[in-house]
């Protein structure tokens, strides 16, 4: 089944003119899986998004699709058996997106970072592991001599490191995985909308939520729908204040940081985990392209949930971890990328709880006026936690039907794709698209962002089929040219923005403001993280 169009008067003619079964808020991976999953049962479905699908948490995760090791020490057996079936789910359903990652675990030996006691309990873990689930991608975990952990992490500082473990896991591209499964929503029927805010929702005379009053395009029309599911991440109290009249403060944001190191400073060739002494915790070193991300930490957060940024001590916190387990440190100056991002933790209620500990398992609450709340849970699960969710919905509704998205093939996974690595991990069977692009105007197989891997053909895709508008959506999350590397975007602004400006419909004025507001973005990132900048109005300053 061919995707309809996404042209976005269409879309928002749809909106203003039919009466929805399910309008879904947030466009994250939880109601992109929503609004996915409801379609698939043959409900007629909407999805708006306040700024651009995956914008919030969804494109800022650690990139990875797994059970989590941690949760078996918080004897979460449940979340972690789940999230292993799901992996298994999603490796099946969207190949082309996501992949077998094997994981090294450095069992050092000096400064107690990791003692033979806990080095036995690891292995233990990794078997627990290994029966709850990780078996199932075909590979059982191991432990390899020193030499080979080498080989894979040539920069582990060899007089502390004795041996390691070797086990298999997943990753993904997260804010493309979110985008992919809002396209096959939209590939079922949905009807789904970025850049698009609820200012309020609709009660009928019984004082049920039948919609919601949106703003797009600065206009502001009503939304009709029987049904409403918040899927907005740390944003659902926002939601449920509009429904309810009362902030139910039930959101622990809890920010989560990465930065993003040229790979050459690491040389891994498989991911790592590293413990943080005293933490009671790991980071983990994952391999990306030509760059190695780090991260996570895990911190409570009560700051603006709009622009949460990395503070130079979360910066400080990855690379004194780093630092205390590599030959060659690591500093301020070899950091090309940062991300933050927000975990809409259920609040546990206790005084003094960390957010480390914290359960990741998801709720689905359905209010009086009839607003269905989904939260929690995490990026490997949002499939289950969709599925659950709808639900609820179809009991709402009166209607039977079990999810079908168990073996619901996302856009791309199946039909021909192409011999280019880089377009076919992206694209799957829509690679072709782009390729045909370039076909059509040699031009565009130009790098989009010089230094970077990405080609002018995937930005004007963006804008035609991905509902990109703004530059951010382009180098943020329908490439991920931002995290790669923000002063290279930044110093590509002017000329990336003179691309998308015909096909946006931007006048030269609206090309240099876009661009000056990009620049800004980078900037301000860059400065709240200590980090030095030098493009200045797109020129360098140095």
């Amino acid at each position: 089944m061919a995707v309809p169009s996404l042209n976005r008067s269409d879309v928002l003619e749809a909106l203003r003119t039919t009466t929805f079964d399910l309008l879904v808020i947030g466009g994250g991976i939880t109601g992109a899986g929503v609004a996915l999953d409801a379609a698939a049962r043959g409900l007629s479905v909407a999805l708006v998004e306040r700024d651009d699908f995956a914008s919030g948490t969804s494109s800022k995760s650690s990139k990875l699709i797994h059970g989590g090791l941690r949760y078996l020490q918080q004897r979460e057996f449940r979340l972690v058996y789940e999230a292993l079936h799901e992996r298994q789910r999603i490796l099946r359903n969207a190949p082309h997106l996501v992949r077998i990652l094997p994981f090294l675990i450095p069992i050092l030996s000096k400064d107690g970072l990791l003692n033979s006691k806990l080095s036995r309990a690891l292995g233990s873990a990794l078997w627990m592991y290994d029966v709850t689930g990780g078996a199932r991608i075909g590979k059982l975990h191991r432990r390899v001599k020193k030499a080979k952990a080498l080989e894979h992490m040539p920069t582990l500082r060899e007089p502390n490191l004795a041996a390691a473990y070797l086990y298999f896991d997943a990753q993904a591209d997260d804010a493309r995985l979110t985008l992919t499964i809002a396209r096959t929503a939209a590939r079922e029927g949905a009807t789904i909308i970025n850049h698009t805010k609820v200012v309020a929702l609709l009660k009928d005379h019984n004082g049920q939520a039948c919609g919601a009053t949106v703003e797009a395009d600065s206009a502001r029309f009503d939304v009709s729908a029987r049904h409403i599911v918040n899927a907005t991440g740390v944003w659902s109290d926002e939601i449920r204040l509009l429904d309810e009249g009362s902030d139910p403060n039930s959101i622990r944001p809890a920010k989560g940081i990465h930065i993003a190191v040229p790979w050459s400073k690491v040389r891994n060739d498989i991911a790592a985990i590293v413990p943080v002494p005293k933490d009671r915790r790991s980071i983990f070193v994952v391999p990306w392209g030509d760059i190695t991300y780090i991260g996570t930490t895990d911190t409570d957060y009560d700051g603006s949930i709009d622009d949460p940024q990395c503070t130079p001590e979360d910066i400080a916190y990855l690379l004194k971890a780093m630092n205390l387990v590599v030959s060659e440190p690591l500093t301020t100056e070899d950091v090309v990328g940062t991300w933050a991002g927000l975990r809409p933790l259920i609040s546990g209620g206790s005084v003094g709880e960390k957010t480390a500990d914290l359960s990741r398992r998801h709720a689905v609450r359905r209010s009086d006026n009839g607003v269905i709340t989904v939260t929690g849970g995490k990026l490997t699960t949002y499939r289950r936690m969709a599925a659950d969710t709808v639900n609820v919905v179809m009991g709402a509704l009166g209607r039977r039907g079990r999810t079908t998205t168990k073996s619901l093939r996302l856009l791309g996974a199946v039909g021909t794709t192409t011999d280019d690595a880089h377009l076919a991990g992206r694209y799957g069977s829509e690679a072709p698209e782009i390729l045909e692009l370039v076909a059509s105007n040699p031009a565009l197989a130009e790098s989009l962002v010089p230094g970077l891997p990405y080609i002018k053909a995937e930005a004007i895709h963006a804008v035609r089929h991905e509902m990109a508008l703004t530059i951010d959506d382009v180098l943020s999350r329908r490439t991920r040219a931002r995290l790669l590397g923000s002063e290279l975007t930044a110093r590509a602004a002017e000329s990336v923005a003179q691309l998308l400006g015909p096909e946006l419909g931007w006048d030269d004025k609206r090309i240099a403001a876009e661009a000056s507001e990009y620049r800004a973005s980078i900037a301000a990132e860059r400065i709240a993280g200590g980090l030095d900048y030098s493009v200045a109005d797109g020129q360098s300053s140095s």
